[in-house]
């Protein structure tokens, strides 16, 4: 099966691809602020630079694209055209997920992979963040100053 667009459209389609603030990792980076939680952005110092760390939880969430890193939901499809270069391009995807991971969980993090297609269904995710995350942390209150007296001259 032939693709539908030239060679020269494809690879600006494919230059076009994000890999940080994609719409699903917005998605999760909105919902975790709302619900009070506060963390860091692609940390480097981290194997894989992890989407969102919560450091003092020692939390990592990543947000993966289903056709990206293979997930089994039916929104991975490969391409018809040139399948031998799809599959070995995602399946190392799919290694290096599981090296970093490893790395990850041997250094002392706990990681909760969120997938794209999970972001689709807010309740659940909200639910899923919470209870890997645990009760976010209340933020401190401004003491409530008082208004300064005029002084007599």
């Amino acid at each position: 099966m032939a693709d539908n667009v030239s060679r020269a459209a494809r690879s600006r389609i494919m230059a076009a691809v994000k890999s940080k603030d994609t719409t699903p990792e917005m998605v999760v980076r909105r919902l975790v602020h709302a619900m009070g939680y506060r963390y860091r952005l692609h940390v480097r110092g981290l194997p894989g630079t992890p989407d969102l760390v919560f450091q003092s939880r020692r939390r990592i969430v990543n947000v993966s694209g289903c056709f990206w890193h293979m997930h089994g939901c039916g929104r991975c499809r490969i391409p018809a055209t040139r399948r031998d270069y799809w599959l070995r391009k995602l399946h190392r995807n799919r290694e290096r997920d599981k090296r970093t991971l490893g790395q990850l969980r041997r250094a002392g993090w706990r990681v909760l992979v969120v997938w794209e297609c999970q972001t689709y269904n807010l309740p659940a995710l909200a639910t899923r963040l919470r209870r890997f995350l645990g009760a976010p942390r209340p933020t401190p209150r401004p003491k409530p100053t008082r208004p300064r007296r005029k002084q007599e001259r």
